[in-house]
């Protein structure tokens, strides 16, 4: 604050609509990429029922096939600092969701996403992460972490495929992702 004194990360001042970008997927379909709003409960909603119960199990590792009102309150109420959350829509739908939450004290922050079973494989997720990093970085997150079942592959693979240096570590059915965010760390 001009005194030379680090005040910590720079916190957004409200919603931070630089981080919006249009972007066209693999196959052509034009998307936004967006911070998640308070205002997209029932967005958020319509998301979460239209996943497959597969797709929902692959993300909570149970079937649930509805959200709480807690739920939804703490999903789409982010603080856009420790935690953020990036929605996908096609016109008004969601049609993937990624967000990161940091661990309290460190400077690392858990990572998740899922994506409608109709937009997967069209590169979604692999921007997700992206996104997630690069809206991280400026926030004092240095790495990410994240749990996915071994069966899911795809999931796997978006990790793997990231060009971060990630290290895998297998236990019960369960494969736990670590990686440095720093782009210069994965060279």
């Amino acid at each position: 604050m001009g005194d030379g004194t680090d005040s910590g990360p720079a916190p957004f001042a409200g919603y931070p609509s630089g981080l919006e970008s249009v972007e066209r997927l693999t196959d052509g379909t034009e998307v936004v990429f967006r911070p998640i709003r308070g205002t997209d409960g029932t967005a958020m909603t319509a998301f979460h029922e239209s996943l497959s119960a597969r797709s929902v199990y692959r993300r909570f590792f149970f079937a649930h096939p509805h959200l709480s009102d807690g739920e939804l309150e703490r999903f789409t109420h982010v603080d856009y600092v420790d935690r953020l959350a990036f929605v996908v829509t096609d016109a008004d739908r969601i049609v993937g969701v990624g967000r990161y939450e940091r661990l309290p004290g460190t400077d690392e922050a858990e990572v998740a996403f899922v994506v409608t079973d109709e937009y997967q494989h069209r590169g979604i997720g692999s921007r997700l992460l992206a996104h997630l990093a690069e809206a991280a970085r400026p926030q004092g997150i240095t790495r990410f972490c994240a749990q996915t079942l071994s069966e899911n592959r795809a999931m796997l693979r978006v990790f793997l495929s990231s060009g971060f240096a990630v290290t895998t570590a297998s236990e019960g059915g369960t494969v736990t992702v670590t990686f440095p965010i720093d782009p210069a760390a994965s060279d």
